[in-house]
């Protein structure tokens, strides 16, 4: 499976792998080797970590933490002392090692070493100034949370080729709708 990544930030690529909550729940991690993907093509280790069914178990568990963790963030409410202590947990793990060789800079680590980079993006989200420009997606179906860095702080669209494409195109038959007589 190709995942997307369009936030800059891991944790917001992340949580995403759950799409569309509350409407279609599309579940993307759906076998131990989709998150060990999910994973490389991120970019955080470059081979893939052993991942079971419990770790997947664990990662979802994880990925939901941080979700709500998110939502509180970008809702102004308190976040629950579970997820905290559960993301804070993760964080406190170890870091994928770097090694640089000839051929450039090597990342490797186990799954522990992974949800560490994604957890302490997400600790490191609630210090930074990205948490004051995290919005949510406008399209309705999407449950995307990205950092608005536009000028003005005016984007609606979590990205312009998905959600803003599909309501560009339906602002555009509607007015061709309403133009013909």
């Amino acid at each position: 499976m190709r995942f997307e990544f369009i936030a800059d930030r891991p944790v917001l690529d992340f949580l995403p792998t759950l799409a569309e909550r509350g409407h279609a729940d599309v579940e993307q991690l759906t076998a131990p080797t989709d998150f060990a993907d999910w994973a490389v093509q991120a970019g955080i280790v470059e081979r893939a970590p052993d991942v079971d069914d419990a770790g997947l178990r664990h990662v979802k568990a994880l990925r939901e933490a941080m979700f709500r963790l998110v939502r509180a963030l970008i809702d102004g409410t308190e976040a629950a002392t579970a997820d905290r202590e559960l993301v804070n947990g993760a964080a406190a793990g170890p870091l994928p090692t770097l090694r640089l060789d000839v051929d450039g800079v090597h990342r490797n680590g186990d799954l522990d070493a992974v949800l560490t980079v994604l957890a302490r993006d997400c600790l490191e989200l609630h210090a930074s100034d990205d948490r004051l420009a995290l919005r949510w997606c406008a399209d309705e179906h999407c449950t995307r949370a990205f950092v608005d860095r536009s000028r003005g702080a005016r984007r609606r669209w979590c990205g312009m080729r998905g959600c803003g494409d599909r309501a560009k195109a339906a602002a555009y038959r509607q007015r061709r709708r309403t133009a013909i007589p």
